[in-house]
């Protein structure tokens, strides 16, 4: 049974601020940023360039660290935690999909989709469980197909596949019509859609408006920080 079913809370973000040093300057990037993201959520976190958007995503998906406030993740605090217990966490709750697909290019699409599993405590029938979801996505027939073998629509779904392995409580999507054509990206939309009707909960970081017209929920930000936070009625 998918953790996502439930309309428990999946992300909780309170009064983080993220500030880089950059030599004698301080860089503000977000500034007090609270947000919370419930199980079943699609959600569209968009804004200019350099706006603090995917920075958000990235502390939300336990790739960055917050300078100050905390994030807590399936009712886990992380604000303390150290790489190793972040990384576990990522690799049990959290499935990534990227504008630059993120493929290792020596490595068939089926290899790829189960690179999440090598530190699942849960290996068995692993390999159906991928070429289940990759044959789901119509990659049936490309298993054992490398990436540039593949067109960029079909690494998407392969980064599609490989992020729901470890069927994840929410999925995170930065630009992921980024770098495909109209068509492709027309055909993502609708696979993020479906996942999301699956009841999965989704955060899509994206600049596309036929993407972001499709979400529940659009967080605007802006100069990081949030300038509106609405839902479609």
């Amino acid at each position: 049974m998918s953790k996502t079913k439930s309309k428990q809370i999946v992300i909780k973000v309170d009064n983080v601020s993220k500030v880089y040093e950059l030599g004698d300057e301080n860089l503000k990037v977000l500034q007090n940023i609270s947000v919370t993201i419930h199980a079943g959520e699609l959600v569209a976190i968009v804004g200019p360039s350099g706006s603090g958007k995917s920075t958000l995503m990235h502390i939300m998906g336990l790739l960055d660290k917050q300078t100050s406030g905390t994030v807590e993740l399936s009712g886990h605090d992380v604000s303390g935690m150290g790489e190793v217990e972040l990384a576990k966490l990522r690799n049990e709750y959290i499935g990534f999909i990227f504008q630059q697909f993120n493929l290792l290019s020596r490595t068939s699409a089926l290899e790829n989709v189960l690179l999440p599993t090598v530190y699942s405590q849960t290996l068995v029938n692993q390999s159906a469980k991928a070429i289940e979801l990759l044959t789901g996505l119509g990659l049936g027939d490309r298993l054992k197909n490398y990436p540039n073998q593949l067109s960029g629509g079909q690494q998407q779904r392969v980064a599609i596949a490989r992020a729901l392995i470890n069927d994840p409580s929410v999925i995170f999507a930065d630009e992921p019509t980024g770098n495909l054509d109209s068509k492709s990206g027309h055909e993502v939309i609708e696979i993020l859609k479906k996942l999301n009707a699956e009841g999965r909960t989704i955060v899509i970081v994206t600049h596309d408006l036929e993407l972001a017209k499709v979400a529940h929920r659009t967080i605007h930000i802006f100069d990081g920080e949030i300038i509106s936070d609405t839902r479609k009625k």
